[in-house]
């Protein structure tokens, strides 16, 4: 009998368990506990996760619910569906599950209608979410809650002052493109034509961080955005990649984000921070306590839909990476909704071509122009 076959086989079979079993490094954190406490005037919710990670948080209706997304995460396995039914009158119950490979997802089921207010936010070291929920007390009538709803809107805000920060400037040009174009110089052109555009509408005062080629330190730009009082603060560049044929466009808010690829633009734009190690926990502190995390998500995507579809039509190589998290110190410690548009890449040779030319230069800045007013018209206010 020829056992090579058999043989040939058998060493095929093994190769092949071989290849499933090496599965790539997981870098996704356990979320190892979910707790509560009701307190006399309200519930508190932890998540407790660990390490930093990035997250979202919103509401849904049908039912009313309030969810948190935890990034780069996995559940341990005790946790798997858990349910955590509550005696209360405006919670129901708690419910955690592994939403996808990589997101976490914690859902309170409750009555919307019976909650004055909630809030979201977290603690390092160790890194846990926290859920606070306010019911209304019994003295004060309960009004309904329109489901989905940023702070903004329900408080009927307007945008009355918008601050534009042209990355870099100065003795730090920023990006620079194999035919030598700076980013200093091509965000300053398409902030300036941002800024024309905008001082057009009737009610609308328009600052810049920067109208020549100066040097100012990333961590004074959101300071000056809270110093005259600004609704919207837009800081405007144009980004690199080493891997050459990396192209598109992308916004971002500030989060914490365990995305490498995000992290590496943040290293790159914070380059020129004069912080030190040192101011490590100030800066993680800043980060846990940003408010508008709903309020900048909602800016950055109106702005990236807008962007793009703009670019798109007379681009058609237009690439849309999304908005994304990150770690950006120009964002950090600002006061109102904040983006960090990154326009096209000055590393791509096409790309760099475009950010050269006026004509291109005026669509991303028109772009930019329609995300802002497309963000307050949905406020109700445009």
């Amino acid at each position: 009998m020829n056992k090579k076959p058999l043989t040939i086989i058998l060493l095929i079979l093994f190769a092949i368990s071989g290849l499933f079993s090496q599965s790539p490094e997981d870098n996704r954190i356990e979320i190892y506990n979910l707790r509560y406490h009701t307190h006399p005037s309200f519930t508190r919710i932890v998540i407790d996760v660990g390490k930093l990670r990035e997250y979202f948080f919103d509401e849904l209706s049908s039912p009313d619910r309030i969810y948190v997304d935890v990034y780069q995460a996995k559940l341990n396995p005790i946790l798997h569906t858990k349910t955590i039914n509550l005696d209360n009158d405006y919670i129901y119950k708690i419910r955690i599950a592994q939403k996808n490979h990589t997101t976490v997802r914690t859902a309170v089921d409750l009555d919307l209608s019976k909650i004055d207010q909630y809030r979201v936010w977290h603690l390092p070291d160790p890194f846990r979410i926290i859920i606070d929920i306010y019911p209304y007390k019994n003295s004060i009538t309960p009004q309904p809650t329109d489901s989905g709803y940023s702070m903004a809107r329900q408080l009927g805000l307007g945008i009355k002052r918008i601050v534009i920060d042209p990355g870099h400037g100065g003795k730090d040009p920023g990006c620079i493109g194999s035919k030598n174009t700076q980013e200093k110089n091509v965000v300053l052109d398409i902030a300036t034509r941002l800024k024309n555009m905008l001082g057009t509408k009737q009610g609308l005062e328009v600052i810049m961080t920067r109208e020549t080629d100066i040097f100012v330190p990333v961590e004074n730009r959101p300071v000056i955005a809270n110093q005259k009082k600004a609704d919207l603060f837009i800081s405007i560049h144009a980004n690199a990649n080493p891997r050459r044929n990396y192209c598109g466009t992308a916004t971002f808010f500030l989060n914490f984000s365990t995305d490498p690829s995000v992290n590496a633009i943040a290293a790159r734009e914070n380059a020129t921070s004069t912080k030190s190690i040192g101011d490590m926990k100030e800066i993680i502190t800043k980060i846990a306590q940003n408010s508008k995390i709903k309020e900048s998500k909602e800016l950055a995507e109106s702005i990236q839909d807008c962007l793009t579809s703009n670019l798109e039509k007379s681009y058609k190589y237009t690439r849309d990476l999304g908005v994304k998290g990150g770690p950006f110190w120009v964002l950090i410690g600002g006061e109102m909704p904040s983006v960090l548009v990154e326009t096209l890449h000055l590393s791509h040779s096409r790309e760099e071509a475009l950010l050269r030319t006026a004509e291109y230069r005026q669509k991303i800045a028109e772009g930019i122009y329609q995300g802002i007013m497309q963000y307050i018209q949905s406020l109700g206010k445009g």
